[in-house]
């Protein structure tokens, strides 16, 4: 469902959460007389409901989250100082749990890119750190493309024993092998009309990569113990946390396989490289694992602490967080105080210089650290006035305050006590 039509009511009190949806693909269409199929409502309190199971009920006070459950309409209430995570709750049940979840402008621009890499049906090599959606942006991809119909088959090809990814890509024959009493198809006859991702392919041995190449070029494959060759219609997907290029220039991957894979090169970006995610994935998270009980808000304190944390797991490592976090919530909020890291967050080290005492980063750093406390100051200690004053988001100032908090220098704690004296 990638079409919303929003009443004037929505449009007025919630243009960030219209405009947020329309950049991550949503077509937005004007209010129609009838319910129109396959299109999600989002109507403010009061107004009417024209499909129940496919609209959302946007409020502007308090914070609340009501899932769609048994046929009725799902609710969402929050005001402006809440939209980064409102409008990812929001998102997140409009779009399902299909749609990937991003808010980080380059993010928006990977998904939209994705999109478009969809359309023609060429094969596309994913690179990025463990963790970081490879695999998300790879279903994206299908469910994009002419084959979303057809299977989408995921192999790692580091969790198979060597000596039995060959048979399980591409099949083999009855009593081919010892322990072969019957006979497999292998997964890319599986994936036949569909999408065959393969995860990990630098783990792939050289030989198995020669065997790989072949039916990329010839689509076709021949199954262990088989004389004739077998047609397949796969699209290829693979995803990689090493530099392949690199993997080349040893040695270790083939230099026209890592050609034939990379027709479109993509990259994934470790998540703390992109901390406006972080907010939008903790809700969706939270949404995703909530089940049947009351869903929880996470606090303003609770999103700083989780934007100021370095995330050396990326969104694998946020979403054991957030569901630790979910078992320790018992109310309808998640505070600070519920997020709990494996470990402590790593020092952020400051650049090397030549000498001097100061590189320029830190002097515009140390400068802006200033202007926040003394606008924090003057403003009585209110973010919402001091962001205004500064001419920022209050989202920008709250990642500013985590950002010097991790470096020792609690701005907020230094206003107070100066109000205070």
């Amino acid at each position: 469902m990638r079409s919303i039509m929003p009443t004037a009511t929505v449009e007025r009190a919630h243009l960030t959460l219209v405009s947020s949806l329309r950049a991550q693909g949503f077509a937005v269409q004007a209010p129609a007389v009838r319910p129109q199929p396959n299109v999600a409502y989002l109507v403010a309190d009061g107004e009417a409901v024209p499909a129940p199971a496919r609209t959302l009920i946007v409020g502007n006070a308090g914070r609340e989250v009501i899932p769609f459950r048994d046929g009725q309409p799902a609710r969402i209430a929050y005001g402006h100082e809440d939209a980064a995570v409102g409008n990812a709750f929001a998102r997140a049940l409009i779009g399902g749990p299909e749609l990937p979840t991003a808010a980080d402008p380059e993010s928006l621009a990977l998904l939209a890119l994705a999109e478009r890499v969809a359309q023609a049906d060429i094969t596309v090599l994913i690179n990025g750190p463990t963790g970081t959606g490879k695999e998300v942006l790879a279903r994206t991809i299908h469910l994009n493309s002419s084959r979303r119909d057809g299977p989408f088959v995921a192999i790692n090809c580091a969790a198979l024993p060597e000596t039995m990814l060959e048979a399980m890509l591409f099949g083999h024959q009855k009593g081919a092998f010892t322990g072969a009493s019957s006979g497999g198809e292998g997964f890319f006859r599986a994936a036949n009309g569909g999408t065959l991702l393969l995860d990990e392919i630098a783990e792939m041995p050289l030989n198995l990569q020669a065997k790989l190449l072949r039916v990329l070029q010839e689509r076709e494959v021949v199954p262990i113990g088989a004389t004739m060759p077998q047609a397949v219609d796969v699209r290829v997907v693979a995803c990689a946390n090493r530099d392949l290029q690199a993997e080349v220039a040893a040695g270790r991957f083939r230099a026209d396989l890592y050609y034939r894979l990379s027709v479109f090169p993509l990259s994934t970006r470790a998540l703390a490289e992109r901390t406006q995610d972080i907010p939008a994935l903790a809700a969706t998270m939270i949404l995703r694992h909530a089940g049947h009980r009351p869903v929880p808000w996470p606090s303003d304190a609770a999103i700083e602490k989780l934007v100021g944390y370095d995330w050396p797991g990326n969104v694998r490592e946020l979403e054991n967080v957030i569901q630790r976090a979910l078992l320790f919530a018992a109310g309808d909020t998640i505070e600070a105080d519920h997020i709990v890291f494996d470990r402590p967050a790593a020092p952020r080290l400051a650049p090397a210089n030549s000498g001097d005492d100061n590189t320029l980063g830190q002097v515009v750093q140390f400068s802006e650290f200033a202007a926040i406390r003394e606008t924090l100051a003057a403003c009585g200690g209110s973010r919402i006035e001091t962001a205004k004053r500064l001419g920022i988001s209050e989202r920008t100032l709250r990642y500013r305050l985590a950002k010097a908090r991790e470096q020792g220098d609690d701005l907020a704690a230094g206003t107070s006590r100066m109000l205070s004296a």
